[in-house]
């Protein structure tokens, strides 16, 4: 990136420029000035409107670097359900398939076996030009059978976003939190001081868990692929949850999650003050939760003293071309450019306020440190000083990959975390009886 970091930044402050005037659907815009090449025609699905905009937006660069050989990108945004549904209903039925489609990672697996038997297309030779910089432990995720078939719109690494304001008037120093036993310690001590709710305990999303679970080396799934929801590992995964539950350093939240519109209200209010979460939350703070700027420092995610891993990668999207589709293989270059290259990743921070999977972003300073940039402005400290303390100890989730894992992700966020969380349910009882329900559901 050497001699371009200048040129990529303004690209991308350009493009959150616009951003908030491109509309979340139809790529093809009359009146554009007119290319030298025929415009190829790509229909792109997706569930989030922020997305649409952005991949709009990368189709104008595109163009704009390519006009030989334009894209004209229509993109249609479903609710996050009925996307996922009428996707597998096309793939299903072999017809109606879009030529693109983001497909969020808990669902991925609904479309690529193990095997690698899918309708969509294997996308290893449209990384290759960019592939040496980007965080591999997210290109596995949407990896089966020695082929990747999704690109990564992020890493979303796991960090912590302290309320150092609250923290400090309570005299909590959050530097020095780094273990779960010094997370619950200091989640106590603060608790008892103010009687408000310190960390979370999510039961409408998998997310804390599959942390704790890879630190602990363990996974949701047996070295066979069979569901082992109950497995020591697992097991004291949530028993640390429930015990920092039960002690008062973690506390359920409205919506069931932090990311809810419900919780933003929350946490705003200072009703919460540690949100252990991946790094894409950066966000959510500063769309959702502007009465906190200034107040909130990023760290690295609490870790399993002597554990496996620092942190993982959690959510996702991963973006995938149809085999089906008569562009195929320009659509896969575009996606390429619009979601592995510098350029794209740049504004994958700038613009959307995630943690870019081309690490070359992580060392422009122009880039990571400039003090114009809004999420910079909002949080204490900064992003990218976390992530590169921590880049060498990105762990992979293998369970991230099972075809199964859309079943349990539902069982877990219906049934289980409610059950011990809410209910009081012990985790084991809980899980064996999860364990139990999966396997009659989908096999041992």
């Amino acid at each position: 990136m050497a001699g371009s970091r200048t040129l990529l930044s303004l690209t991308a402050a350009g493009l959150a420029g616009v951003l908030g005037l491109s509309a979340c659907s139809g790529g093809g815009q009359e009146g554009s000035p007119t290319a030298d090449g025929e415009p190829v025609s790509l229909d792109m699905w997706v569930f989030a409107e922020l997305h649409a905009a952005y991949y709009e937006q990368m189709a104008e660069q595109w163009n704009e670097a390519n006009p030989d050989r334009p894209v004209d990108l229509e993109v249609t945004v479903y609710p996050y359900d009925d996307m996922h549904n009428k996707l597998q209903l096309a793939a299903n039925s072999g017809s109606g398939l879009p030529d693109v489609v983001d497909i969020e990672v808990s669902k991925f697996s609904n479309f690529v076996t193990e095997d690698g038997r899918t309708p969509l297309m294997d996308l290893t030779e449209a990384a290759e030009p960019y592939v040496d910089d980007i965080v591999q432990a997210r290109l596995d995720l949407y990896s089966r059978a020695g082929g990747i078939y999704g690109f990564p719109m992020h890493v979303g690494a796991f960090v912590a976003f302290y309320n150092a304001t609250l923290l400090e008037a309570a005299g909590i120093d959050y530097t020095t939190i780094e273990t779960w036993d010094d997370f619950e310690a200091a989640g106590v001590a603060y608790n008892q001081a103010t009687g408000k709710a310190f960390g979370v305990a999510s039961t409408g999303v998998d997310m804390v868990e599959p942390l704790l679970v890879a630190q602990l080396g363990g996974s949701f799934f047996d070295d066979e692929g069979a569901v082992a929801v109950n497995s020591p590992e697992v097991v004291e995964a949530l028993e640390i949850e429930k015990g920092m539950l039960d002690a008062g350093a973690i506390s359920t939240i409205p919506g069931g999650s932090p990311d809810s519109e419900e919780a933003f209200g929350a946490i705003n209010r200072g009703d919460y003050a540690a949100i252990v979460y991946p790094a894409w939350y950066t966000s959510r703070f500063v769309d959702y939760m502007p009465d906190l700027a200034g107040d909130v420092a990023i760290a690295p995610a609490p870790v399993v003293d002597g554990g496996e891993v620092a942190t993982i990668g959690g959510g996702g999207t991963g973006t995938a071309v149809t085999e089906a589709s008569p562009d195929k293989e320009f659509a896969a270059e575009w996606l390429a450019f619009a979601k592995l290259s510098p350029e794209a990743n740049v504004a994958v921070w700038e613009v959307l306020g995630f943690d870019p999977v081309n690490m070359a972003v992580w060392e422009d300073e122009e880039v990571t440190q400039n003090p114009d940039n809004k999420f910079n402005q909002y949080f204490q400290t900064n992003l990218f000083d976390v992530l590169n303390e921590v880049k060498g100890d990105i762990g992979h989730f293998e369970a991230f990959t099972n075809p199964n894992l859309p079943a349990l992700d539902n069982m877990f966020t219906t049934v289980t975390w409610t059950e011990i969380f809410e209910n009081g349910v012990e985790p084991q009882q809980a899980l064996d009886q999860a364990q139990a329900d999966l396997e009659n559901q989908i096999g041992g």
